[in-house]
């Protein structure tokens, strides 16, 4: 079952990318308090994902935070190394936290996973994107297969 507008997110254990390294966390103490916009996708250091996704929150990161919103999170099925290092190439540390849900169990307890495997990339979260406020869900944003719309920062800042 697909998580919906007014629920609350699932309580998850996954990695959080920091500069100091991986730092194990519940998802319902990164993302349970306050105005969180999350955003999931695909992968790291994949062309969509690298050229516009991550790059459109980093660029608009000031655009949301005048709007509210306290912190911005990525998350993919990646583990929390590789998000680190992505952070650094994409000039998101400290802009854009990185959440590594590396086995894919906050996805899948999101019920927004997605079949990679023709890929070579296995199971996957779908690119999404979520409006949180204290934990409940608000605007939930679902992209078709293939798509880069709906979950961009310029739709999220638009529901603000």
């Amino acid at each position: 079952m697909t998580i919906s507008v007014g629920d609350k997110i699932p309580s998850v254990t996954v990695m959080m990318a920091t500069e100091e390294g991986p730092n194990q966390v519940d998802t319902l103490e990164a993302l349970g308090s306050g105005k969180v916009a999350l955003f999931s996708l695909p992968g790291a250091f994949t062309p969509t994902c690298s050229a516009q996704h991550l790059p459109g929150f980093v660029n608009k990161a000031g655009d949301f935070k005048s709007k509210g919103v306290d912190k911005i999170v990525c998350m993919s099925v990646n583990d929390a190394f590789v998000m680190g290092a992505w952070a650094k190439d994409q000039n998101a540390t400290g802009v854009v936290e990185m959440l590594a849900d590396g086995n894919g169990d906050f996805a899948r307890a999101l019920g927004l996973t997605m079949d990679g495997k023709s890929f070579g990339m296995g199971e996957r979260a779908q690119r999404f994107s979520v409006l949180l406020e204290d934990g409940v869900v608000k605007e939930l944003n679902v992209e078709e297969p293939g798509a880069f719309d709906v979950s961009s920062a310029e739709h999220m800042l638009g529901q603000l």
